[in-house]
């Protein structure tokens, strides 16, 4: 057992204890659940990640809900403990879960709560300026001028792509995905590839009538293609941007056959999952192909990368920070917490995870709901009917 560790504790005499293992932005969060008879404990330890053993001295011999973080291995482990604690509830503060094993959860009867519905825009708005990054080349020419290498101007000096006129290519049209390739289409007058399994409707609607729009003013119309396989948005577009879930049929889903397959000059954006990439395969990849860029906020074995590639000037990396606007982290703090206090309140599940105005609307109270909970179905907890 670990040695008790660094807490911040707010309304010590309250009825239920629930337990951030991070500090998470804002206060609003912290409010909800004192209003709600909570007593809150924050670890402050100055460690990065909590490691299992860290969690279960934070859980203690009575806890009724958790939030976590997606760095954690929740398991059999975990959640055995906290069900030996009296808890019910555990929420990442994510909208991924893979570091959940929801089976587990489920046998100790936890609730794995999640936060989507508030990542969308900032996420897209991140991989647009990866996107933007990467094509003008502005993390490269940055360091140029801080190691004071600039003479004057060059011809040649750090030349990059134009955006417009060029082909977006989306694999994974969801929500995301669906976000940012509106930003590009827009946004620089791109033409969209995409692949998904499921028709995007509304995507295919909005690019036709901006294409119309422009037409009407005089401009080359933007057009879309739903693509018959991931292959043909590799082969034909300049800018790729992967937004797919994780599992085992996109795992490596970018590897060495398929960066082969990409144009020479072609730009790559991963702000999904890590795993999607296969790291080594790209390194190489960079290395052969000077004029190939990528911009990535996820990595195969975060939080570490794999050899080579923080020496790749074609490269754009940042650590993970898709999400990392202050509405949307405020926000995520908030569901978060709600989806903890809803299981502990007894009340029903939202029933639109991704509608998540109600919940982060600071002039109402929230719904008597759980805004997001994965395993609500096995668990058979009821769903709101507001």
């Amino acid at each position: 057992m670990a040695k008790p560790i660094a807490i911040e504790v707010y309304n010590p005499n309250g009825k239920y204890r629930v337990v951030s293992t991070k500090s998470m932005p804002g206060t609003r969060w912290i409010n909800l659940l004192i209003e709600q008879d909570c007593r809150v404990e924050i670890c402050t330890q100055k460690k990065t990640i909590l490691s299992v053993e860290d969690i279960i001295a934070l859980i203690g011999d009575k806890c009724d809900g958790v939030i976590g973080q997606l760095t954690e291995d929740w398991g059999e482990t975990l959640f055995a403990a906290l069900s030996r604690a009296g808890g019910k509830a555990f929420s990442n503060m994510a909208v991924g879960y893979n570091n959940v094993d929801v089976n587990a959860a489920n046998k100790h009867g936890v609730a794995v709560g999640n936060t989507p519905g508030v990542l969308t825009e900032t996420t897209a708005e991140l991989a647009a300026s990866l996107s933007l990054a990467a094509s003008r080349r502005i993390v490269e020419s940055d360091q140029f001028m801080r190691a004071g290498l600039y003479d004057g101007w060059l011809p040649h000096l750090f030349v990059g792509n134009l955006l417009k006129g060029q082909t977006v290519g989306v694999i994974g049209a969801g929500r995301i995905g669906s976000a940012y390739a509106r930003m590009m289409v827009e946004g620089f007058k791109m033409n969209l590839i995409y692949y998904d399994l499921y028709q995007s409707t509304r995507l295919e609607k909005f690019v036709t009538a901006y294409g119309e729009f422009l037409k009407a003013n005089g401009e080359q119309p933007v057009t879309w293609k739903r693509a018959a396989s991931m292959d043909e948005v590799l082969r034909e577009a300049d800018v790729i941007s992967l937004h797919p879930i994780l599992d085992k049929t996109t795992y490596h889903l970018i590897n060495k056959e398929s960066l082969a397959s990409m144009k020479k000059e072609a730009i790559l954006i991963n702000c999904s999952r890590g795993p999607v990439v296969d790291e080594v395969a790209l390194v190489e990849h960079l290395k052969q192909n000077p004029m190939f860029r990528v911009g990535l906020d996820v990595f195969e074995d975060e939080p570490y990368m794999k050899p080579g590639l923080a020496d790749m000037k074609n490269a754009v990396v940042v650590p993970h920070i898709a999400s990392a606007s202050k509405w949307t982290r405020e926000g995520m703090a908030t569901l978060a917490a709600l989806n903890v206090l809803g299981k502990i309140k007894g009340y029903p599940v939202w029933g639109d995870p991704n509608r998540v105005e109600p919940f982060l609307n600071e002039n109402a109270p929230p719904p008597a709901a759980s805004p997001s909970i994965v395993n609500a179905k096995a668990l058979g907890l009821p769903v709101s009917k507001l």
